[in-house]
């Protein structure tokens, strides 16, 4: 990502930017308009502060313990109090990129100056991120509404010098040893500032542009992986042809016809069964239908990345300090607009994965395969091929079917019922997480068995792009042969999914893929 520091300030940040800080340590800096915006909303806060007249989040309780006005003496202690209790998350530790994101999404919200925090607190809060210092959050915690609490919670744990934290090399720290060490002096929290830490959507958000970034990428895959299949199970290309295509004008079916046509053009196992002698009418849905299943994914997708833009674009915290100094109650903390579209995603990435098995099965099963050996064992009987990796395959698929069910149709009032309703969004990004990852998985078993099926074909070869992803493959993985160990080729084939090697190597030949 180079050298230069992501700034943060009132702007936006773009998913470019969450991603080069969250996934890869990018280091952030606050801007000039950032800190002017900061010092003008603290110093609203703190007219307010000296008020005699109570003012919710500066000088009252939170919650259903708002109508309590608290003595400027205590007030300190309340914001110390609102952190240590909230920081009641309970499982295990979520991954480092999810709380580095927690951390710069809220920073930004910060920046924005609608909180009234000092800048000295948003400045800590960068240091952390700068010296790759990250708190402990656990699974679970949040609700998605009045924002990511408890998760939250534990990240400003972190700014006031305690609980745990992650060093720099991933190692297991007392948070007021790290600080020291970093030269970074714990925040001293004054008025207002425990619940500017608290309430964000940040961490369902943070979730959010990372699956978008993931599945960009997994549904080419998806489209390369089915190409392959359409190959080596000599079905037809034509169905993806832009005239037939273009009678249903969506346009996530475009781009996931015109990847497939890229991809199988110029393939002599194509070419060798287009006369008169092939007999097929159709191929089946799974290889018939895939820019249609693939290219609706992406519609969604598409979706999904607007909101995310949207939400990148908000200041969410209540109250907020509005540029002409009031300090007014609000419900933007409720992460429902981000919750709907993490369920949204779930389910395009269940049905992607669940085709991408279908035509696994397809290539594995003997009176189904136009010709290819039963399993694409090696000696049928003595040898089970890819018989269990497709097992594998639909293991993950069922899994993925159960986890695009919603979280955000469901609500647990809490707060003695002033929070009466609650998005889930956590949840529902937490579970959009396994989905992204089962989808890796399940297409790069497609890949390992497409790529065995067209080496099968042999003398016949496969066309140019898919020949080179099968070359691309073939330095970390064998080709056909007798029985193997499989879970450690499952394992590399997924990480070139992952990593887009795979992709790559396909886009030697056919240029970008959409």
């Amino acid at each position: 990502m180079g050298d230069k520091n992501i700034q943060v300030g009132p702007e936006p940040l773009t998913l470019d930017q969450v991603v080069a800080v969250t996934r890869h340590g990018a280091r952030v800096e606050l801007t000039d308009e950032a800190m002017a915006a900061m010092t003008a909303a603290r110093a609203h806060i703190e007219e307010l502060a000296g008020r005699s007249t109570p003012v919710y989040g500066v000088s009252t309780g939170f919650g259903a313990l708002a109508t309590r006005h608290i003595a400027p003496e205590l007030r300190a202690k309340l914001q110390l109090n609102i952190v240590r209790s909230h920081a009641a998350g309970s499982g295990p530790e979520v991954e480092r990129e999810v709380v580095r994101g927690l951390m710069l999404l809220r920073l930004h919200t910060l920046a924005t100056g609608r909180t009234g925090v000092q800048p000295a607190t948003a400045q800590a809060l960068a240091a952390l991120l700068n010296a790759g210092i990250t708190p402990i959050v656990h699974e679970h915690g949040s609700l998605g509404c009045s924002g990511d609490l408890a998760p939250l919670a534990h990240v400003a744990l972190a700014l006031i010098g305690e609980g745990q934290v992650r060093d720099a090399k991933g190692e297991l720290r007392e948070t007021a040893d790290a600080l020291a060490e970093a030269g970074i002096a714990p925040v001293a929290l004054a008025e207002k500032e425990g619940l500017a830490l608290l309430n964000g959507t940040d961490g369902m958000l943070g979730m959010l542009v990372l699956a978008i970034r993931d599945l960009h990428e997994l549904y080419k895959a998806a489209d390369l992986a089915a190409a392959m299949s359409v190959e080596a199970l000599l079905g037809t290309d034509r169905v993806f042809a832009a005239d037939l295509q273009d009678l249903r004008p969506h346009p996530g079916q475009s781009i996931s016809a015109a990847n497939l046509r890229a991809l199988l053009a110029d393939s002599p196992i194509m070419e060798s069964h287009r006369g008169p002698d092939c007999t097929r009418v159709q191929d089946a849905y799974s290889l018939r239908c895939t820019p249609q299943v693939n290219g609706a994914a992406r519609d969604t997708l598409a979706h999904a990345e607007l909101v995310a833009s949207r939400e990148l674009a908000s200041a969410v915290d209540n109250p907020v300090v509005l540029p002409d100094g009031r300090v007014e109650s609000n419900g933007n903390f409720h992460g429902a607009p981000v919750a709907y579209v993490l369920d949204f995603l779930a389910i395009p990435t269940a049905d992607v994965a669940s085709m991408s098995e279908r035509r696994t099965d397809r290539l594995l099963d003997r009176a189904r395969s136009a010709g290819l050996p039963p399993f694409l064992a090696d000696d049928a009987g003595v040898d089970s091929g890819l018989m269990i990796a497709q097992y594998t395959q639909a293991a993950i698929v069922s899994d993925l079917k159960r986890r695009a069910a919603p979280a955000s149709a469901d609500s647990i009032p809490s707060s003695a019922m002033q929070e009466d309703h609650v998005s889930m969004g956590w949840n529902a990004a937490r579970k959009l997480r396994r989905s992204v990852e089962g989808l890796a998985q399940v297409v790069a078993i497609e890949i390992m068995a497409a790529a065995r099926a067209l080496d099968l074909r042999a003398p016949l070869r496969p066309g140019p792009a898919t020949a080179a992803v099968v070359a691309a493959l073939r330095e970390h993985v064998p080709g056909p042969g007798p029985d193997r160990h499989l879970a450690p080729e499952i394992a590399a084939t997924t990480a070139l999914v992952r990593d887009g090697s795979l992709v790559a190597a396909a886009e030697t030949v056919t240029g970008r893929l959409s």
